[in-house]
């Protein structure tokens, strides 16, 4: 009786703990099923969830591309949401969403992929402590990304490719030595990559392209199982990264990278990619690179690389694609890379060398050369010690000669050139220092000018005027180094002073063709006129010709020269100086809106699709905005600027007839240049102008608090909401896919100066906002100036 006893009751205690087991599976599978709807609720009902409304068992549901669900013992361990959604959600709460997301406990893997999902990333993601692998790519979200992921000490993968973080990366990803795949290619992430990095030992891709990384690349040869590194189209230099020997794929294309390949590189055994292009990398090229044992994709091309090519190099079979273009390469292109079989599909390019026989565009050997030299590649200095040191006592002694016999050359070459002079000119170069003085008055009288264009000297400049090549070379000290500003598809720019103290700006112009003075005329005429406030203007210019056939060889254009750098340069994103207030951009926008609606409606035809980009707008040691980059003709390829004839651009009277919505491609480019006022983030592609318009979009229909999310943290406290929302909407109109529907630029700035006027009244920020942010408020009226 008592084992029986016994017996039943240990029956009857098993039963009873396993209905307790069912009834709390039930209950967790209930919460769990309900915390899934709501979240299919949150993301707007997507299609990848719809499966949810038919089957209440989610455990059981087959998975797909779009959705799988995978539980351990009735919870969730793995949830993979993809959609297709390529605009935020409406009235989305991210607050909302992550706070139902961390309910699901045991979570390991998460995939929320394409689901409109927007909005700073919460602190209390990181309360879901057992996720191993996160992949939130191509969704909206913004800001930093917050310290509490670092106490995810399980975490391995971490994917936010394609959304809007941004800041500096933090230094403690270093706290999470289980990550071995670290990507957040196509983001705004700015400074530095942090040295921590370089101690995820278990780290095996490491991919950050496309963002706003700069710097050097932190010592990552201890990464021992590094397999896969992609750093394109950042701004990191200038030194090769060092890195461990196991690379499968490594990526440092369009960088600022300019010292030579090192030599551990050929020892890259099993390598399959290697892409270094749109870099300064100078010094020899290790033509070892073409057989390294696993490499099928080699592309050098756009540096200074140097270095004879031999027809007996070796290559590997398995090498597809091979690009050599735009270097300094001399020799003979080998012959493993030159395949008559028609049946090879390998990729080869190799133009813009200096190669012998070829059959793509080369160089002349002198220019590889000269190339060579100018980027400061000397020979090597072991084969050339001994040869220094047996002539450092004939320098010595040979030195004080020198200087008395180049004393007595340069006198007699004076000499000799000033009898000369008097036979006959030199066959050089012919300056056409008066070219300018035979201007017809045509233009200066001309009626289709509205009285805008007789105010020239309102811009406080000096006349415009021809120079000569003497002043231009003393303006810049003969092209010195030091005066060297950049250089472009168009041509150099150089700093300068002329005699009277004036700093000026001088861009150099190579012609293609060769057309006489003249043929040149109606264009600097056109230019002389273009002064305004907010247009960066010409002071003269300057021709040099040839006397062989008079035909002009180069065209130096003179400009105010604008202190204080880019619009670009005073948002914040990573630089040193301060970013500029809300207030003072909102007045570099009215500024910019003004130099367009003179160039549209100031001169008759007007000027259009001037190509705007907020790197093109400068600001003066006012912080007045100044466009510089306004459709020049003489830039070859650039001409937007209409007209009926090719003897003048401002005949036609009936332009504006002839060419539908012509001025609203301007408006597009000025709603581009809004977002990143607003946001203080680069617009690197057309994809990036539609997902911030549509964050934008989503974020004025959202509160105010949604509203300050997204701006720029710098200026997020100090702008009024109705300012700010006006300044959203006049951006989002300016981008609406119909040129049709788009503002005029009088409506652009009525909005603006209202937008202004109303954060003025606010007090919030003592600035004004008319064009100049130093400067009291002016009444909304639509002038010129």
């Amino acid at each position: 009786m008592t084992m029986s006893y016994r017996s039943h009751s240990s029956l009857l205690l098993f039963l009873v703990t396993v209905l307790l087991y069912i009834h709390h599976s039930e209950e967790l599978q209930s919460s769990q099923y309900q915390n899934l709807l709501r979240i299919q609720r949150l993301l707007n009902f997507p299609p990848a969830l719809s499966s949810l409304n038919k089957n209440t068992d989610f455990c059981s549901i087959d998975s797909s591309f779009s959705l799988t669900i995978v539980c351990y013992e009735g919870n969730i361990t793995q949830l993979n949401i993809i959609g297709e959604r390529r605009i935020p959600l409406q009235n989305f709460s991210i607050n909302s969403f992550v706070t139902t997301m961390v309910r699901l406990q045991s979570l390991k893997v998460l995939t929320l992929v394409s689901l409109g999902i927007w909005g700073p990333l919460p602190a209390k993601f990181a309360n879901l402590s057992s996720l191993e692998i996160v992949n939130m790519s191509s969704n909206f979200i913004h800001g930093s990304i917050p310290y509490e992921i670092s106490s995810l000490s399980n975490l391995q993968t971490l994917i936010l490719d394609n959304n809007m973080f941004s800041g500096q990366l933090p230094n403690w990803f270093g706290l999470i030595p289980a990550l071995n795949v670290l990507s957040f290619k196509n983001n705004l992430f700015n400074g530095s990559l942090p040295n921590s990095v370089g101690r995820l030992v278990n780290l095996r891709i490491l991919s950050v392209s496309h963002n706003q990384f700069n710097g050097t690349v932190p010592d990552l040869s201890s990464l021992k199982n590094l397999q896969v590194l992609e750093l394109d189209d950042n701004a990191f230099g200038p030194e090769f990264p060092r890195l461990g020997n196991k690379l499968v794929a490594l990526v440092l294309r369009n960088n600022r990278f300019r010292s030579g390949i090192p030599a551990e590189a050929s020892s890259y055994d099993m390598l399959q990619k290697l892409d270094i292009s749109s870099n300064t990398f100078v010094g020899p090229f290790p033509s070892a690179l073409l057989s390294l044992p696993s490499i099928t994709y080699l592309n050098i091309s756009g540096n200074k690389l140097t270095g004879m090519l031999f027809e007996n190099v070796s290559c590997n079979s398995e090498l597809d694609v091979v690009d050599l273009s735009s270097n300094l390469l001399t020799g003979s292109l080998p012959r493993c890379l030159v395949s008559n079989s028609s049946d090879n599909d390998r990729t080869v390019l190799y133009a813009r060398n200096c190669l012998e026989k070829p059959n793509q565009d080369q160089q002349p050997q002198p220019f590889c050369h000269t190339e060579a030299v100018a980027v400061g590649i000397l020979p090597d200095r072991k084969n050339h010690t001994q040869v220094s040191n047996l002539f450092l006592s004939i320098g010595i002694i040979g030195g004080t000669i020198g200087v008395v016999a180049l004393v007595l050359l340069i006198f007699f070459v004076i000499r000799r050139g000033n009898a000369k002079s008097k036979i006959k000119n030199p066959q050089t170069r012919l300056i056409s220092e008066n070219a300018a003085s035979g201007y017809t008055s045509k233009l200066l009288s001309d009626a289709r000018y509205i009285s805008q264009t007789k105010k020239f000297g309102a811009v406080g400049l000096p006349t415009y005027r021809s120079f000569s090549l003497e002043e231009i070379d003393a303006a810049t000290n003969n092209f010195g180094h030091a005066s060297f500003i950049g250089e472009d598809s168009y041509g150099q720019m150089y700093r300068g002073q002329l005699k009277n103290g004036l700093p000026v700006a001088i861009r150099c112009l190579e012609m293609k063709k060769s057309y006489s003075t003249q043929n040149y005329m109606h264009h600097i005429e056109l230019i002389s006129k273009l002064r305004h406030r907010h247009l960066v203007s010409a002071l003269g210019h300057c021709f040099e010709c040839s006397l062989d056939d008079s035909s002009v060889i180069r065209i130096f254009l003179v400009f105010e020269y604008i202190p204080n750098g880019t619009l670009k340069s005073w948002i914040s994103g990573g630089h040193a100086r301060k970013p500029l207030s809300w207030t003072q951009r909102i007045g570099a926008a009215i500024g910019v809106a003004k130099g367009i609606q003179f160039l549209h409606t100031g001169i008759v035809p007007g000027v259009y699709s001037i190509n705007l980009k907020i790197e093109d707008v400068l600001l003066d040691q006012n912080l007045v905005a100044k466009i510089s980059s306004y459709n020049l003709p003489l830039l070859s390829n650039m001409g937007k600027v209409r007209h009926g004839s090719s003897s003048s651009r401002l005949k036609d009277s009936s332009i504006n007839k002839s060419v539908k919505h012509e001025d609203k491609s301007d408006i597009h480019d000025f709603g581009v240049m809004l977002q990143e006022l607003i946001l203080g983030r680069t617009i690197k592609s057309r994809k990036d102008v539609d997902a911030f318009k549509d964050l934008l979009q989503a974020s004025i229909a959202a509160d105010d608090e949604a509203r300050r999310s997204v701006v720029d943290e710098a200026i997020r406290k100090a702008c009024l909401d109705q300012s700010l929302k006006t300044m959203m909407e006049i951006c989002v109109r300016c981008l609406v896919k119909e040129p049709a529907d788009r503002p005029s630029i009088e409506d652009v700035l009525w909005n603006l100066l209202f937008a202004a006027q109303v954060q003025d009244a606010w007090r919030g920020d003592s600035q004004s906002s008319d064009g100049s942010p130093g400067s009291p408020v002016q009444p909304p009226t639509l002038t010129f100036d």
